[in-house]
């Protein structure tokens, strides 16, 4: 018969503890010891998880590091998770009696952030973040997680202030490839990927760059281009990803560098402003609004929009209405640049954007054009973002100074708009 504990109170009487306070139920805590502890574990690299559970008790998750193999060798292989019993996971997972281990890819922090709760525009329903399957046991799988242990509850024990549970796997889903989020000294990162050791690299001009997403394929190629006319020959390793994707990559020194917007990189990061980008409309060639010179945000307001919803992107472009009093009709959401292009071509709604291209057609041929925004607009500003306190290699070094070449225009201009 399955052995499951029980929670001895009710789920909303529970009460967190202040981080880093010893809980008062525990007996008396060194507490000298406990932060050395602390300090210590966060240096010891683990995967990022995220468990969830589905059934009578209803369908939650929570993002989990403490989680580890304990045999393959039984009936069924074993494997433990932690889960802090003031979690609101905790007691569902021992009620419902199953739970599944979703092992992230290092592309999916922003899934980890949501189960974790500091992600604002999931907050009040984390499982928007993804999308899910279900196996054996009806727990949720993110659907394109790197590994997902679909597991039966078999034991569980209160050891301090979590639950130790340990589930007999009936199911593995494994994705044929990919590598997994790992965090460690309290930011995320990747493992480095056996590469091709080039002459560059022998020589040290491995260039480890970070650059989001959206204007990266408008801005690198050019900088790169430009950095290696006079025959330098640099290795490049180039990471593209939203805010805080780049964020965590120089915290966790996967990246040196960074071409990324300056705001929200956090407090360890430095950042200096290359150049201002000013918020502009986007719609079809054939949008009725493209009749008029310049728009209003109100005049938008009740346009289906098409949001790019890239961090920070996505609510910057909607505080812009907002703060004006006005709330956007926003009828689809991406975080793909040229999935808005596309969507914007095919006449599905109208976009605000900052990162321009030269180009006025979309993947399918079809034709964009821009209005500018008569309202008064904050400037956005692509910053060189590195890791405060730390020291660049010389690569680095060489190429923030091409960028300051390149953006104050005493070098060549970049094919990047930048009005």
């Amino acid at each position: 018969m399955t052995a499951v504990a029980r929670p001895k109170h009710r789920r909303d009487a529970l009460r967190r503890a202040p981080e880093r306070t010893p809980p008062e139920h525990l007996p008396s805590i060194d507490a000298e010891l406990r932060r050395q502890f602390i300090e210590g574990m966060s240096l010891a690299a683990c995967t990022v998880n995220v468990v969830t559970t589905d059934g009578p008790a209803g369908r939650f998750g929570l993002t989990v590091s403490a989680m580890s193999t304990v045999s393959a060798d039984a009936e069924k292989p074993m494997l433990l998770i932690c889960v802090n019993r003031d979690s609101a996971a905790a007691a569902p997972i021992l009620q419902n009696g199953v739970f599944c281990v979703n092992v992230l890819r290092d592309d999916q922090s922003y899934i980890s952030e949501s189960f974790a709760g500091r992600n604002a525009t999931t907050r009040t329903n984390k499982f928007a973040c993804a999308q899910w399957m279900t196996q054996t046991t009806g727990a949720p799988r993110v659907a394109d997680s790197l590994v997902a242990f679909d597991c039966r509850l078999v034991s569980s024990q209160v050891v301090g202030t979590h639950y130790v549970c340990i589930g007999a796997v009936l199911d593995v889903h494994i994705q044929a490839r990919g590598s997994p989020l790992i965090y460690a000294n309290r930011g995320y990162g990747t493992l480095s990927q056996p590469h091709y050791r080039s002459a560059a690299a022998a020589r040290g001009e491995v260039l480890r760059l970070g650059a989001f997403h959206t204007f990266a394929p408008c801005v690198v190629p050019g900088i790169i281009e430009r950095f290696t006319a006079d025959g330098r020959s640099i290795d490049l390793q180039l990471l593209e990803g939203d805010q805080k994707r780049i964020s965590d990559a120089l915290k966790f020194g996967t990246i040196d560098l960074a071409l990324a917007y300056e705001w929200d990189l956090g407090p360890e990061i430095t950042n200096e402003k290359l150049v201002g980008l000013q918020p502009y409309v986007l719609l079809s060639a054939a949008h009725p609004l493209a009749a008029h010179a310049t728009l209003t945000l109100a005049q938008l307001a009740h346009e289906p929009m098409i949001l790019l919803d890239a961090v920070p992107s996505g609510d910057f472009f909607v505080r812009l209405f907002t703060e004006r009093g006005l709330t956007p009709v926003v009828r689809f959401r991406t975080g793909s640049f040229e999935m808005v292009r596309g969507m914007v071509g095919r006449g599905l709604g109208y976009s605000i954007l900052v990162t321009r291209t030269t180009s006025n057609v979309t993947y399918d041929g079809r034709t964009l054009t821009t209005r500018p925004l008569a309202d008064e607009m904050p400037t956005r500003y692509i910053a060189l973002a590195s890791r405060r306190g730390g020291t660049l290699p010389r690569v680095a070094v060489d190429f923030a100074d091409a960028c300051r070449r390149i953006f104050s225009g005493s070098g060549p201009a970049t094919d990047v708009a930048t009005e």
